[in-house]
């Protein structure tokens, strides 16, 4: 019974994404555009390898202007990008991009799809992404992908035809879509899906295809569109005062950890898709032409078009509740379809059309946040008709128990009922996303249900299902259970309810940096789930290492409420790297996992578990200087990972910076892409290589070469040209071409083996082209590719140093790798050989 009632949670999570948002109210129009979709029977799967890969004006077109249901399978969650608007990266950056994904859907009127491909950074070719990525996992999930959704049309992002020009997982996407294609509907292939859905044949495969692939506008007029259709995507809807356009633009802008925020435009615009596999188009303005997308498709489906397509062709926008029932009829033959899949997919749209006809509003809001496994949770409810329309609330049941409660109430016109229940959360199971629930490998995501793959998001632990009669018919429409609740300078506001451990145990840092053999004090905050917590804790650690003391009690007494623990780590005397683990005993049970709340006010709050670790690092490292000033860019915690091996780092605003203001720092440090990000620095350029020149020491770290805010020969004292130069492969061979050079000698020396265990990559956008007065340091390259000798580069301009990096301390730092330690404070020491710091002057 458990399974079935997975098996429907799931299917009604992929037709409809519960986002935790406000509820929708949907307008007249809105009604009636829902009623348009309703009445069209056709599917189209847009497939590429990223957020932000997918083309919104498309998606927007198929969606609203088509009318079509229209997916994103997205291959990855976005896992290996970099952050614009907080500390987040790696898991927390993916959970973070599929919310903000499900934002732009929401927009465009699209569903989202993923695999279990874990984004682990950029590659060059196919053959690299599919070196770590599984392949035959990968292109199982899109053949799910396709069995489940069964679309009559596939349109890829990106060519299959050529690989190394773009992100190799950009290539591996459409290579991938182009064999499932096939494969989808190969009944001999991946048979253990088959138990739950049928193998699936689309109709056409599509290239979605712009002058930009053929390098310019010149060379795709020129071009043989003899197998391209067109359409106009700057088509206007008058219903929603937007253009198709305007539409897309708002969708991308959601991508906001990606810096996409953009203007909306509008007009006419040509899209183009060129024609690949399948059946070809006799009509080349129709992605559909020749599929049936009537209500005719399906056996029976004629009689309920008959009284759908009226109802579009009449629709009432003063009062809608006067479809109520012809509507409730056709819910009732649509019940008795013998496809399942168009059944399943109708029935959760016309139960919303009707919904909103009669004005019923429904909500089931918890008390709470959050509840722990096999917990009562109290649930408010709000039961509402604001129509004329003979509406009775039979019954409520909790689908997390499958506890029903009678109610037998009438809901008169515009009288709000408010009701109550107490649900059990009877299950083992937390609502965290459950791609992380067990530790995957560096391509995939490891998630054993085969009914989640592929979901956006963990299906809401607990559902209200209200069981209703309008106009004398049965229907039951199912709500999550939400957290509302207001504040004062926000209003009301909506979050998802969770089912979160009875409790969980933080450090304050995911990696602590020991310099030397010298004890440190390390926090371990432990927060309840629930009331009355009481137990002790443990710190699980290395044999080298120790900690005191082996335990202490913990009692936490309301929900919601943390203790801090502090234990003393004593590092061992040589160098040293391992694994901290706070372990929480209550009762019989033991806790080893970290909560991390992510709120912005453009995504639904979200609740992540992961295991709660630190990673510790004995290292012998020697450091020059100690005052640090940084200016924040897009985001990193390289002055948290500064601070962890003592330096002072203080956080420079950037509209305070002056000739004077700069003085106080034994070396100033640029985070990444702060050219591209802070405006200010456009006038405050000057005063920064004003510092170099009188003494100081600056270390600018990666900018992409495009955006730069300030002009491009002064971005440094000598000419630099940015290029999009990287090293992706993370064990690549470093060579120290500058073996003489301080930075490689003073106060570490800096050797091949410095360069083991760094993660994800070497480094990125690294110059291509420098003034005779920079001196470069290192050389590294990928596998079949020229050396490139612009990762590191310093130049001496006036009495001071001027360092660029693209080496990617980013990421490196908060990892704890000790070599990238040794070389960041060695550029912090370039030139500090004699010089006593100016801090020590001070004292």
């Amino acid at each position: 019974m458990r399974k079935l009632l997975l098996f429907i949670l799931v299917n009604c999570a992929f037709i409809s994404t519960i986002s935790a948002q406000k509820p929708d109210k949907l307008s007249s129009n809105q009604i009636y555009e829902k009623v348009q979709k309703l009445n069209f029977l056709g599917s189209a799967l847009y497939i590429a390898a990223h957020p932000d890969d997918e083309n919104t004006r498309l998606i927007a077109y198929l969606s609203n202007n088509v009318k079509a249901r229209t997916a994103y399978l997205s291959l990855t969650r976005g896992d290996g990008g970099q952050n614009l608007i907080g500390p987040e990266i790696r898991e927390q950056l993916g959970v973070i991009r599929t919310q903000e994904l499900l934002a732009a859907r929401r927009v465009d009127g699209g569903q989202q799809l993923f695999t279990r491909a874990n984004d682990f950074g950029y590659s060059k070719h196919p053959d690299e992404t599919l070196d770590i990525w599984n392949k035959d996992e990968v292109l199982s999930d899109v053949v799910w992908a396709i069995r489940k959704f069964k679309p009559d049309v596939i349109i890829n992002r990106f060519d299959h035809r050529t690989p190394g020009r773009t992100h190799g997982h950009h290539t591996t996407s459409a290579m991938l879509s182009m064999e499932a294609f096939d494969l989808a509907g190969d009944k001999t292939k991946y048979t253990s899906q088959l138990g739950t859905y049928d193998a699936w044949q689309p109709t056409r495969l599509f290239f979605n295809t712009s002058w930009w692939f053929y390098g310019s506008r010149e060379k795709f007029e020129k071009a043989d569109k003899s197998k391209m259709l067109n359409f106009d995507i700057g088509v206007y809807y008058p219903l929603k005062g937007l253009s198709n356009n305007e539409l897309a633009s708002i969708a991308s802008s959601q991508h906001l950890c990606q810096g996409f925020g953009r203007l909306t435009s509008r007009g006419t615009q040509q899209e183009y898709v060129e024609f690949l596999k399948g059946d070809f188009p006799k009509d080349k303005s129709n992605i559909f032409s020749g599929i049936d997308t009537s209500w005719s498709r399906v056996k029976g489906g004629k009689a309920i078009g008959n009284i759908l397509y009226a109802i579009e062709k009449d629709f009432d926008f003063v009062n809608p509740a006067s479809h109520l029932p012809q509507l409730m009829k056709a819910y009732g033959m649509i019940q008795n379809l013998e496809d399942d899949h168009w059944k399943t997919i109708k029935l959760a749209e016309i139960e919303n059309i009707i919904q909103a006809c009669a004005g019923l509003y429904l909500e089931a809001s918890a008390t709470a946040s959050s509840g722990t496994p096999r917990a009562n949770v109290a649930v408010n409810i709000e039961a509402l008709n604001r129509s004329n329309a003979t509406i009775k609330l039979i019954s409520m049941t909790s689908t997390s128990d499958q506890k029903t409660t009678p109610q037998n109430l009438n809901l008169a016109a515009n009288k709000r009922e408010n009701l109550s229940l107490e649900a059990n959360l009877a299950t083992d199971t937390y609502s965290a996303p459950y791609w992380l629930f067990e530790k995957g490998t560096l391509g995939m995501y490891n998630v054993a249900d085969q009914q989640l793959r592929g979901l956006p998001e963990t299906p809401r632990p607990a559902m209200v299902k209200f069981n209703l009669e309008i106009e004398g018919k049965s229907i039951t429409i199912t709500k999550p259970v939400v957290y509302r609740y207001s504040k004062p300078d926000k209003g009301e506001l909506y979050q998802p309810f969770e089912i979160l451990p009875e409790v969980t145990a933080n450090f304050k840092d995911k990696v602590i940096i020991f310099s030397n053999d010298k004890t440190k004090e390390i926090p371990v905050t432990v927060k309840a789930g629930k009331d009355n917590v009481d137990g002790y804790v443990s710190i699980k650690h290395p044999y080298s290492w120790k900690v005191y003391p082996a335990k202490q009690k913990v009692n936490i007494q309301q929900k919601g409420d943390e203790v801090t623990l502090m234990f003393t780590v004593v590092p061992p005397s040589t160098q040293s790297e391992g694994v901290l683990t706070p372990e929480v005993y209550i009762g019989d049970k033991k806790y080893t996992q970290a909560l991390n709340e992510i709120e912005y006010d453009h995504i639904p709050k979200q609740s992540v578990l992961l295991p709660s670790e630190t990673k510790v690092v004995r290292l012998n490292i020697q450091k020059g200087g100690q005052y640090i000033g940084y200016i924040q860019g897009a985001g990193d915690a390289i002055p948290e990972s500064l601070r962890q091996i003592g330096y002072h780092v203080e956080i420079i605003d950037p509209s305070t910076i002056s000739g004077e203001s700069l003085e106080k720092y034994d070396a100033v440090v640029v985070g990444i892409r702060a050219y591209n990000t802070v405006d200010e620095l456009k006038f405050k350029q000057k005063y920064i290589l004003d510092y170099v020149k009188n003494g100081g020491n600056v270390i600018v770290q990666y900018n992409t070469n495009r955006r730069i805010k300030v002009e491009r020969d002064e971005l440094a004292p000598f000419s630099l040209q940015l290029s999009r130069d990287r090293v992706t492969d993370e064990n690549a061979k470093v060579e120290v071409i500058a073996k003489d050079h301080s930075i490689v000698n003073f106060p570490n020396k800096i050797e091949a083996k410095d360069f083991d265990g760094w993660v994800q990559e070497r480094g990125l956008y690294f110059p291509n082209s420098w003034a005779n007065e920079f001196t470069p340091i290192l050389s590294m390259h990928d596998k079949g590719e020229t050396a490139k000798k612009g990762s590191l580069l310093i130049a001496k301009y006036g009495k001071g140093n001027y360092i660029y990096t693209g080496l990617s301390f980013f990421r490196e730092l908060p990892a704890g790798v000790p070599g990238a330690y040794k070389l960041f404070t060695n550029m912090i020491s370039v030139g500090k050989e004699q010089v006593i710091t100016k801090k020590e002057l001070k004292n």
